[in-house]
């Protein structure tokens, strides 16, 4: 009786079931509980570890989570600052039970910065030399690393690296899901834009990787213009975002337009280098040299994909 008692209510506390037993005789009436419901709390337990109760209830306990004290739980606060980036992962689709190539993308919270890789499988092994590349990819020194909770980023090889780097390791907070909200959103404004949904198979991230580098990541930092929002607190004391034209820029001239510039840049960085890329062509003439690219990087993709080649 205590057996099922216990497996009709999930198991509940020693005193709680006792008080079942209890009911069962006192309130409804039930005499097979007349003896079971005068014991002790004490002995109940006792009757719980005994072999013939074991026997008759098989109680399997739950995998329970673990707790992964890597990254601290906060939203990053970058007070105006280049140098906080925002991290996200995005799948180039699965077919056949293949899985495709993973992009990884990287946004500065402040100027909109982007740098974009891509790596064959999302693991330590192989996301470690790319996110290196990644964060040599900004002009700035990076001084934030922000991701959700995936296993991809909450791992002691990324912490190692960010941690030899003096980068500060935040993650997404429960239940606020704008926390990485600028990223996902350039997920599908950029990568989706590019690339598509079309499975690309892992083994072309390398030459994924040479679009990035000679094109996408020039094109979306010194030739895409992107919205920047201004905070207005209205007559009722809240606060809301606009996004003025005048406020709309690439990400190379917000940076430009911060105070003392010059003062976040990495050692071997200068504006007047950045100036060069920047002028190299105008915004028309790059897009189309990359377009180009792209499509002659699809065309390649399928010609050793699809023909066996």
């Amino acid at each position: 009786m205590l057996a099922r008692t216990d497996d009709l209510h999930d198991y509940l506390s020693g005193p709680a079931t006792k008080k079942i037993m209890e009911r069962e005789w006192i309130v409804y009436g039930h005499m097979d509980f007349k003896t079971i419901s005068q014991i002790s709390v004490a002995h109940l337990y006792n009757l719980r570890r005994s072999n013939l109760y074991r026997i008759m209830n098989k109680r399997y306990t739950r995998t329970k989570p673990a707790v992964v004290n890597i990254g601290e739980r906060t939203r990053p606060d970058p007070g105006g600052k280049p140098g906080y980036i925002r991290v996200d992962t995005v799948h180039q689709g699965d077919k056949d039970g293949e899985k495709g190539v993973y992009h990884i993308n990287a946004v500065d919270e402040v100027t909109q910065w982007e740098v974009l890789a891509s790596v064959e499988r999302i693991s330590e092994y192989h996301l470690e030399p790319v996110l290196e590349t990644v964060l040599v990819g900004f002009p700035f020194v990076v001084r934030g690393f922000h991701s959700d909770n995936g296993s991809e980023f909450i791992n002691g090889t990324v912490a190692k690296l960010l941690n030899k780097l003096l980068i500060r390791f935040t993650k997404s907070r429960p239940r606020h899901t704008n926390d990485n909200g600028l990223v996902e959103s350039k997920n599908g404004s950029v990568v989706r834009k590019q690339l598509g949904y079309i499975h690309i198979p892992q083994s072309y991230a390398t030459s994924i990787n040479l679009y990035y580098r000679d094109f996408l990541n020039i094109y979306i930092n010194f030739h895409r213009p992107c919205f920047f929002p201004v905070s207005i607190i209205d007559h009722r004391g809240k606060v809301k975002r606009t996004y003025p034209y005048q406020k709309v820029m690439t990400p190379y001239e917000k940076l430009k337009s911060l105070p003392d510039t010059q003062s976040y840049l990495q050692p071997d960085v200068t504006l007047e280098k950045l100036d060069d890329i920047a002028n190299q062509m105008s915004d028309n003439e790059f897009a189309e040299r990359m377009v180009k690219a792209r499509s002659n990087l699809f065309q390649y993709i399928s010609r050793h994909t699809y023909r066996g080649v």
